[in-house]
């Protein structure tokens, strides 16, 4: 399975954008194999992805915003699910991967 991140190339909302680029660099600067999934050229993608976010997740009102990242078809979570996880250092568990061990250098 890979993860993948379903993302907007076009969104207008730099909010949007810069979370977009969060997600995408942090998966590349750990080394984290992971697909964009741009739902702005394919219809079918948005249909896609809107369908497999569980219900509880899903906002009030309106459609998810992008980023929205997925393991294979098991949804993880949208950008703030990803920002917790990282700050709790959990980022692996949330993506449904095995955890690699740190080699961390004490200063």
């Amino acid at each position: 399975m890979v993860i993948r991140v379903f993302i907007a190339s076009s969104s207008g909302f730099v909010a949007i954008k810069k979370k977009q680029q969060d997600v995408v660099r942090f998966l590349e600067a750990n080394k984290i194999e992971f697909e964009e999934v741009d739902i702005t050229m394919s219809e079918e993608q948005r249909q896609w992805m809107y369908k497999n976010i569980p219900p509880e997740k899903k906002p009030a009102q309106g459609n998810p915003l992008p980023p929205q990242i997925f393991n294979g078809d098991r949804y993880c979570g949208d950008y703030d699910s990803f920002f917790e996880s990282k700050e709790s250092n959990t980022v692996f568990s949330f993506l449904g991967l095995k955890p690699r061990l740190a080699s961390k250098a004490e200063p």
